[in-house]
């Protein structure tokens, strides 16, 4: 069975699981979307990624912020949620969650002090749903954007990481410096320890999705053109 995400048991519900900044406010409002100069931590997007579920960590996170987005969802409903997400043939995870795993983070969640909101990835550029743009045209904004300012600050590289990471592309420093309009040696320079990891551990997430995902051996005129 293809692991393609079953998006149409949260829709049917209207589980809440994407939600743009609520008191950040955007230095430039485009056609678009929108562009925060200093970042935001309060947009929340989950499932945005080709990339699935693949560490308990991650699980937990995304399950604290399904039920801290959807604030009105009952105790059951919520359970039957987790249940959904984790069960692996629905898409969402790529290992196997018993019921005690599922028993024991729904205890961390429910311990969680939702009074904070839940840590969160910094961005500063968000693209509306179902903009007609392909991914060589996101990144040229993402790039045109970022290199308004001092081009390869590790601020900027770890934008433009996440930036491919959603876009489901493989993060080299060559693209990198691409889109940052740098060169490679400027990336090096300014990629830290940290960026290094994190590198690695978004391309490891979108690497291990491709493979869980069965490719089909032929592709129509309308494949290629919505694969663009």
């Amino acid at each position: 069975m293809s692991h393609s995400r079953n998006m149409k048991y949260l829709n049917d519900r209207r589980i809440i699981y994407r939600r743009l900044p609520v008191n950040d406010q955007p230095s430039e409002v485009f056609e678009w979307g929108w562009f925060y100069e200093n970042g935001t931590h309060e947009y929340y997007n989950l499932f945005n990624s080709p990339a699935m579920i693949n560490t308990y960590k991650s699980l937990l996170w995304h399950l604290i912020v399904l039920f801290y987005l959807n604030e009105g969802i009952s105790q059951t409903e919520f359970e039957r949620l987790a249940y959904f997400i984790t069960d692996k043939k629905n898409g969402f995870v790529t290992f196997n969650v018993s019921k005690s795993m599922v028993s024991n983070i729904l205890s961390e969640v429910y311990d969680f002090d939702f009074n904070l909101a839940p840590k969160n990835k910094i961005k500063k550029i968000i693209f509306k749903d179902f903009i007609p743009l392909n991914k060589n045209e996101k990144l040229s904004i993402v790039g045109k954007l970022l290199g308004r300012t001092s081009k390869a600050t590790p601020e900027n590289i770890y934008q433009c990481m996440v930036e491919l990471n959603e876009l489901g592309e493989k993060i080299t420093i060559s693209k990198l410096a691409k889109h940052l309009n740098c060169t490679t040696r400027t990336v090096y320079r300014n990629l830290t320890e940290e960026l290094k990891q994190e590198k690695d551990n978004l391309n490891e997430e979108v690497q291990c999705t491709k493979l869980r995902t069965p490719q089909k051996r032929f592709r129509t005129r309308t494949d290629l053109q919505r694969s663009v």
